[in-house]
């Protein structure tokens, strides 16, 4: 494999954002926002602990989709933009799998999660481990009795959508939902480390 992790990882961690008059940052031809991760994580844990246990489901759900989304047109800015092209680019060699290695080192570089894919079956599976992730945040709400990173749980079924769903259709639909993800270890449980499974979809 061509994709020099730590390299990306240390050229796109020095990149300087600063937010606009909104708060947004433009930057790898997306808008990200700069808000505490305590924000998000309260957010959703009130969500999950909140709802009766008949609608767990489809709250969960509901998270993990708005991540997908999120991922899908996000993870296409970012492997369409000039700061991709400097860094990442000349090291790719193989389409799509680099792209897919390359995505997860500016994951990384981004502070989401330290995360690497550790098995990958083209077209068909991708297991994706993560360390250090923001919604593992065990202070503020203690352990979890279930997994909770719902935002790497979509994005890892959306990059697997970029790579293998067809080509990027800005409405979503189809190509985006292609792959769905199961999270099967969560440092929020306890775990040393959170482990994610791609499988394309069942329709």
């Amino acid at each position: 494999m061509a994709i020099d992790r730590k390299r990306i990882i240390d050229a796109l961690s020095r990149v300087q954002v600063s937010a606009d008059d909104y708060g947004l940052i433009p930057a790898f031809n997306v808008f990200v926002n700069q808000l505490p991760c305590s924000f998000w994580n309260s957010f959703a844990e009130r969500l999950t602990r909140q709802v009766g246990p008949e609608m767990l489901e489809a709250a969960e759900w509901l998270l993990v989709d708005a991540a997908r989304t999120c991922g899908y047109h996000t993870g296409y800015g970012i492997i369409t933009s000039e700061e991709w092209k400097a860094v990442v680019g000349p090291m790719i060699e193989k389409v799509p799998e680099d792209i897919l290695h390359g995505a997860f080192a500016v994951f990384t570089a981004w502070g989401w999660a330290k995360s690497e894919i550790i098995e990958l079956v083209p077209n068909e599976r991708m297991v994706v481990r993560a360390y250090d992730y923001y919604e593992s945040d065990v202070v503020t709400f203690g352990r979890s009795t279930k997994p909770s990173a719902y935002m790497i749980t979509g994005v890892c079924a959306a990059f697997m959508g970029l790579a293998y769903g067809g080509e990027y259709d800005p409405a979503g639909g189809a190509a985006m939902r292609a792959f769905d993800c199961v999270q099967t270890k969560g440092i929020e449980c306890g775990d040393e480390y959170g482990e994610f499974v791609v499988t394309r979809a069942q329709n």
